[in-house]
This record gives structure tokens, sequence and C-alpha cells, in this order.
């Protein structure tokens, strides 16, 4: 199948079967001269990174909102948007998200670049976000690379290099289909094949508009594309979560604003390292002195290495921390809630 003939296919499904998205101006609109709101582009883009459809959306709502503009999200004090941000995880989107917002509002008057290398020039804008953008809100021929995209492009040519190796091929391959014509219906109809129908472990064939065109489909074997290089066993660290009351309140601390979590609220804890703490130890790494009880521990996955954390929980006094209602808890990142939850005997 020529590249035209199979772009047309995949337009055409995409003008039928688009997914209503909180941030799309859908296929029927965009032919209408409806544009998209490039902030709406970016946050969803950024909230999108990691993250699924459904966990992101009800995120991308609240944003906004509460900030219905790029202008208003750069006003916004640090943390704010930081404790609003909790649950999405991966925080230094956050941190960068701020950032670029400062630097729309403050050097661009709070209008975004049109084009795909202004775009690079913002923080948090790497090749992906810039060719998203540039092509979803400016209609730019903007060649735009995601898991979903890859997963498209490793399948129709049946490429037999594994990822992460395959990632400039792959590039290459999606580049070669882009033209002037429809570049943001192209670039999001791609991403909607690979989310719904061309879908890593069960991909729906018999419903993919370029079915013909596919030489994975053709080989009988499309789910064992794109090729994966094995990964590594994650490492393990180990560390001591505080879980320190004052009646209905808890202690929490701000983490340092670069590193893991930075700049969020979490359970004061020890150093996290490869060797599991003994009790003697973890006592001796308490913020504060009070009579330490053990309250089990947690397990967690980061993206880089898998964390168990001993919790010890009190009650007393503590300078320097910030006392928290239980019911505030719930916006803390996910594995101090989760933390939280455990300590307090699931009392949240």
């Amino acid at each position: 199948m020529n590249p035209d003939r199979l772009r047309a296919r995949l337009l055409a499904w995409y003008d039928d079967s688009a997914r209503d998205l909180p941030w799309r101006v859908g296929p029927g609109e965009t032919a209408q001269g409806v544009r998209a709101d490039p902030y709406r582009v970016w946050l969803s883009e950024v909230m999108l990174q990691q993250t699924t459809v459904p966990h992101a959306a009800p995120y991308f709502l609240k944003f906004t909102a509460r900030w219905p503009t790029v202008s208003d999200l750069a006003a916004e004090d640090d943390a704010e948007v930081m404790a609003a941000w909790a649950g999405l995880g991966y925080y230094a989107r956050a941190r960068n998200l701020l950032a670029c917002a400062r630097v729309v509002a403050r050097e661009h008057g709070g209008v975004f670049p049109d084009t795909e290398e202004r775009l690079r020039a913002l923080p948090g804008f790497g090749p992906y976000t810039a060719a998203a953008v540039a092509a979803i809100a400016f209609d730019r021929p903007a060649n735009v690379v995601d898991g979903n995209v890859e997963r498209v492009m490793a399948r129709l040519h049946a490429v037999e290099t594994p990822l992460p190796d395959a990632k400039p091929e792959l590039k290459a391959l999606a580049a070669g289909l882009v033209r002037d014509e429809r570049p943001g219906d192209w670039a999001q109809a791609l991403m909607d094949l690979g989310a719904t129908i061309c879908r890593p472990k069960a991909p729906l064939c018999e419903r993919c508009p370029i079915a013909q065109a596919c030489a994975a489909r053709a080989g009988g074997r499309p789910e064992t594309y794109p090729r994966k290089t094995p990964k590594a066993e994650r490492p393990r660290r180990h560390g001591v979560a505080y879980v320190l009351t004052r009646g209905g309140e808890v202690a929490l601390v701000r983490r340092p604003a670069k590193g893991l979590l930075g700049g969020m609220l979490g359970l004061p804890t020890s150093d996290w390292r490869s060797q599991p703490f003994s009790a003697a130890e973890a006592r001796a790494a308490a913020p504060v002195s009070a009579d330490w009880r053990a309250a089990g521990e947690i397990e967690h996955v980061f993206t880089h290495f898998s964390l168990t954390l001993v919790l010890m929980r009190a009650e007393g006094e503590a300078d320097d921390v910030i006392w928290t209602p239980r019911s505030g808890l719930q916006a803390l990142p996910s594995v101090f809630l989760k933390a939280a939850r455990a300590g307090l005997g699931n009392l949240l």
C-alpha cells in the first residue's frame, strides 16, 4: 500500500472513530477551522507522559478549571501546583511545567511560540512535546512519535531491531508519512490507532484500517512487535518512613526542590540505601525523640528502582514540620499516601 493511500485510510478511520478527549479538538471541528488551544495541548501532553488517559483526564479537568490559561498557572505558588499534581508521579514534570508557564507568560506575553524549533527552547520541551504541540495546536507538519506510534511503525514494517535501539529507525519510518495535509489530525490518528486498535498485547487487527499494509500481521505474530531488549533487574532500595501524630494531625515535611519527589510534601524519612535498616538504625534516624514503634512496611515501585519502606509510628511534638489533618493526606504522592495509610492502620 503506497503511503498516500495508507494516510487516506487512516485519516478516514480517524474521522469516524476519534477518541473524545477533554483536551482534543475533534476532526469535525478542525475541518471547520477550529484550532486547539496550545496551552491545553501542552498541559495534556505533559500529564500523559508515563500516565494513562483515564488517570490523567481528571487532573487535566481540575487544572484547567483552576488555571484556565498559561498565565494563570504561571502566577500560582509552587506549592499549590505541586499539591495539585500529587498522584500523577514524575514530579520533575510539575517543576518544568511551572518553569515553562512562567517563561511563556513573562517572555512571550502568555502566547506559545508556533514552531517546533521555538517550542524546543522552552523549559521541559523535548523533541516529542515540541512536535506534538506544533502539529496539534499549530498544524505544523511535525513528526510526532510516542510509544503508540513506535509500536504501529514497528508492526507496519516488521522492524526486527529491538527497542530502544530501534527508535531512530522507527522515527524515520514515521517521518516518511508526514505531510502538509492535516498534520495535527494525522498525529492524533496514529496515536489513537496505537491506543485502541494496535494495542501492545492484543492487537485488534480485524478492525485496523491499514491491516493490509502490516508486515507483522502478514507474518502471523504482530503482538511480538516491537522487539524489546530484555530489561535489567530493577535495583532495590530500603528506607524508613516516620508517621508522627499529634492527635488527629500528622507531621509532614517539604522535600528538597531537586531530586526524586522534589518540592513535594511527604512523611519524614531516612536516606534510601541498598541495605535494609536494623531496628536500632531505624530509631536512630528518626526526626525527633519519641516512643517509636514498628508499624509494618510497604513496597513501592519507581521507574528505576523498587523501594521497601519500614514504617515507624509515634505520638509526639516536633518543630520544623507541617502538621496536617489526616483528611489532607490524600494529596500526598502515592508512595507517602501508601505509607501513611499503612502506618495509621488505614484510618484515613
